[in-house]
C-alpha cells in the first residue's frame, strides 16, 4: 500500500490522472488493452474532465475497456446512474466506441443484472481469472467502498463476482463487485479528498480490523494506491 498525499484536491486529481495514464500505457504495451473499472459518485467527475482535457492525446483510448465497480439499480438514463455520469463526462467527450463500454444492464432487475455482469466479465477475461488492470474506488464517510456497505451480507461473499443487494441505509438496490473481485486487480486506486473523509480514512488505514463497520478494510491487494489531500489524511498518525 502506498499513500500519496497532496495539499489540494487539484494535485490529487492530477496525480491520479497521471497514474491512470501510466497504467494504461503499461497494460497496452504488455497485452494490447487496458481494462479499467470506474468509480461512481461525484469525485471522479473532475478526474474524467482532466483525462479528457490533459490526456486526450496521451492515451490510446481505442484500447481502453471500461467497467463499473458498482451501480445503482436505476435506469441508465437516470441522473443517479454511474454509467450516465461517465458517459457525459468521459465517454462522449472522448468518442469512446460503445463496444469498449460495459454498463450494468439495470433494466434486467438487480439480481439478474449482477448475474449477467459476472458472466460478461468472465467472458471478457476469456475464462481466466478476472484481473482488471486498474480499479478506481472512492470511500464513503461511513467507510464503504463500491457498494460494500457496513453490515451487509456481501461483505462475507468470498467469490470473485458481482452481487446484488438491498442497502437499507440508502433505501436502494445496488449491484457491486465483491471484495475478492476487486482484490484480484493488478492495481487499485482510492480517490479520497475532503475533511469529511478524514475519519473514514483513519478507520480503514489505522484502526483495528472490523469489516462490519469499516468495509473498505476488505480491500487488500498487491498494489493499492491511496490518493489523498491533506484534509482527508489529517486524522492519520502515520503519513
Amino acid at each position: 500500500m502506498t499513500l500519496n498525499v497532496f495539499k489540494t484536491d487539484t494535485e490529487v486529481l492530477a496525480a491520479l490522472a497521471a497514474f491512470f495514464a501510466d497504467q494504461a500505457k503499461e497494460a497496452i504495451e504488455a497485452n494490447g488493452r487496458f481494462a479499467v473499472s470506474l468509480s461512481g459518485g461525484s469525485s471522479p467527475k473532475k478526474l474524467h474532465e482532466l483525462l479528457v482535457s490533459e490526456y486526450r492525446d496521451k492515451i490510446e483510448w481505442n484500447k481502453v475497456f471500461f467497467f463499473f465497480g458498482d451501480e445503482r439499480d436505476v435506469p441508465l438514463t437516470d441522473s443517479q446512474s454511474n454509467y450516465l455520469m461517465a458517459k457525459q463526462t468521459l465517454f462522449d467527450p472522448l468518442g469512446i466506441d460503445a463496444a469498449q463500454i460495459f454498463p450494468v444492464q439495470t433494466d434486467l432487475g438487480a439480481e439478474e443484472a449482477a448475474k449477467q455482469y459476472t458472466e460478461k466479465i468472465d467472458d471478457f477475461f476469456g475464462g481466466e481469472k478476472a484481473a482488471f488492470d486498474l480499479i478506481i474506488l472512492g470511500l464513503g464517510d461511513n467507510s464503504h467502498t463500491a457498494s460494500l456497505f457496513p453490515h451487509t451480507s456481501v461483505l462475507h461473499d468470498e467469490s470473485a463476482s458481482v452481487q446484488a443487494l438491498y442497502i437499507d441505509e440508502v433505501k436502494m438496490n445496488r449491484i457491486t463487485f465483491t471484495a475478492q473481485l476487486i482484490n484480484n486487480a493488478k492495481h487499485i486506486a482510492f480517490l479520497v479528498y475532503g475533511q469529511g473523509k478524514a475519519e473514514a480514512v483513519k478507520h480503514i488505514l489505522e484502526d483495528g480490523t472490523n469489516i462490519e463497520e469499516y468495509p473498505a478494510q476488505l480491500i487488500k491487494s498487491t498494489d493499492i494506491q491511496w490518493f489523498l489531500d491533506d484534509p482527508a489524511a489529517s486524522a492519520l498518525q502515520k503519513r
